[in-house]
């Protein structure tokens, strides 16, 4: 099912807290989370590679997704989050293969990788050369990558044939990432493009793990397991 979002003579707060009735509405897709209808998820990749900014679901929780090229819909994402040029975004990757493109990955940290994938995990590895400078920490010159355990963002890369540019759906004064689909749709619907419905994804966070030392080290706690990488659960 696809719709845009409701009357535009209703007015909503935006993600910024402003109000505005005037802008034009992101378009909904309900998609199965099994078995995702590939006709709505050719129109959401089109939106993305036109530049539009999307709401869709993981593994661990829902996110806002862009165009790895694509800079300003980057930025409309800071925006939404209200976050600096410091956040660090994700390159969401179909598999270790697409993963190895961005990353710079030795014979251990690939045993590390795929013991854990795909899976609820951000790793932390040196960029290759192939990653934007816009999307480096400029003092480590690392990336942050992660490949979801999700059907819906594996019909996404298929589709895509490239990662895509990530970052949790955190809302300005929230404790928590949004999962309700209707307050979705109420707080984002003038700030992003298309909004990709896929159930109940939870609010737990990805498991952060920073593979670039002689041992992995665990950042942040969240929805995978630390077991793997020698820290208890």
């Amino acid at each position: 099912m696809s719709r845009t979002f409701p009357s535009a003579c209703r007015r909503y707060g935006n993600a910024c807290g402003q109000w505005d009735d005037a802008r034009s509405m992101a378009q909904y897709f309900a998609l199965h989370p099994d078995n995702p209808q590939q006709r709505l998820i050719r129109r959401a990749v089109a939106i993305v590679r036109n530049g539009g900014l999307m709401v869709y679901p993981t593994d661990s929780c829902y996110a806002l997704g862009c165009h790895i090229g694509d800079k300003g819909a980057m930025e409309r994402a800071r925006r939404i989050r209200q976050v600096d040029e410091h956040h660090h975004f994700t390159l969401v990757c179909r598999d270790l293969s697409e993963l190895g493109q961005y990353a710079i990955v030795d014979n251990i940290q690939y045993r590390s990788l795929k013991a854990s994938t795909p899976g609820s995990y951000t790793f932390i590895l040196r960029a290759s050369r192939d990653v934007p400078k816009r999307l480096l920490n400029p003092k480590r010159n690392t990336i942050g990558v992660r490949v979801p355990d999700h059907n819906v963002v594996r019909a996404l890369l298929e589709e895509m044939g490239e990662p895509i540019l990530s970052s949790t759906l955190m809302l300005p004064g929230d404790e928590m990432p949004l999962n309700d689909m209707d307050e979705i749709r109420t707080r984002l619907q003038h700030d992003v493009d298309v909004v990709l419905d896929g159930g109940s994804c939870g609010v737990e966070m990805t498991t952060i793990v920073d593979l670039t030392g002689d041992l992995p080290a665990v950042v942040r706690r969240g929805k995978g397991s630390t077991a793997p990488f020698g820290v208890p659960a």
